[in-house]
């Protein structure tokens, strides 16, 4: 049974793609709305709007007149692009077990590229947080993300630098993260970044380059993450417009 919490569609929608992944539906078949519905205790409505999203990921799809079917190819997607995650949960997503480790949290003046980013002038501050990703103390991801100090409602953030970056955000600046605007760019990792992911210098990589923008759109934070190649791959499925 599920409990009517806020995001009810969102906990329908969580529990049958988990049905999903563990093969709980006959012949790769999704029920009728209306037996889900029942099982579930919640209303058509809402199991429509969960199947929906569903459908939208790639998860399921429907063929008229048959019924609804798990998607196969779609269950290859491991992590939307356009959803904002914690990288710990991007790592679980993939079959990893992930612990993460602060390497260095240290205030500096904002470089040339994060003052137009976010909007500060030369020698404004912002507080830079580096944090290494590893699955099995092997390194999978590196990110690095520079706050200004102006937002910061006080120094006693140590213990949480580890956290998700939305999560940080919201406790110590008061801000809630709202979308990020993304640049997506293949690299050469240099000598530092490569010594940091345990791989060669000059190896290829694929780096985000992100700015994320609150609910009025004042850039908050400036990201940049490094992903291992030979270890994380992302997919998407693209569709043809009105498909």
């Amino acid at each position: 049974m599920i409990t009517r919490n806020p995001s009810l569609t969102d906990q329908v929608k969580a529990h049958i793609k988990e049905l999903i992944l563990t093969d709980g539906f006959e012949d790769a078949r999704i029920p009728p709305e209306t037996e889900l519905a029942a099982d579930l205790g919640v209303s058509r409505t809402t199991v429509r709007d969960a199947l929906s999203r569903l459908q939208s990921e790639g998860a399921i799809y429907r063929r008229q007149g048959a019924g609804t079917f798990v998607n196969q190819q779609g269950l290859q997607i491991k992590s939307r692009l356009e959803d904002i995650w914690s990288y710990e949960k991007l790592l679980e997503d993939h079959g990893f077990e992930p612990s993460v480790r602060v390497l260095a949290a240290s205030k500096a003046p904002a470089d040339s590229p994060t003052a137009e980013a976010l909007g500060l002038n030369d020698g404004d501050m912002v507080l830079i947080i580096e944090k290494l990703f590893l699955e099995d103390e092997k390194p999978v991801m590196l990110t690095i993300n520079r706050i200004p100090t102006h937002f910061l409602s006080g120094t006693d953030y140590a213990d949480d630098e580890a956290a998700p970056i939305y999560e940080f955000l919201q406790d110590h600046c008061d801000r809630s993260l709202s979308y990020y605007l993304s640049e997506i760019i293949p690299v050469a990792l240099d000598a530092d970044t490569a010594s940091k992911l345990g791989v060669d210098p000059g190896t290829p990589a694929i780096s985000f380059d992100e700015i994320g923008f609150d609910q009025s759109n004042e850039p908050l934070v400036r990201a940049t993450s490094h992903f291992r190649d030979d270890l994380l791959r992302f997919r998407l499925i693209r569709k043809r417009s009105g498909a």
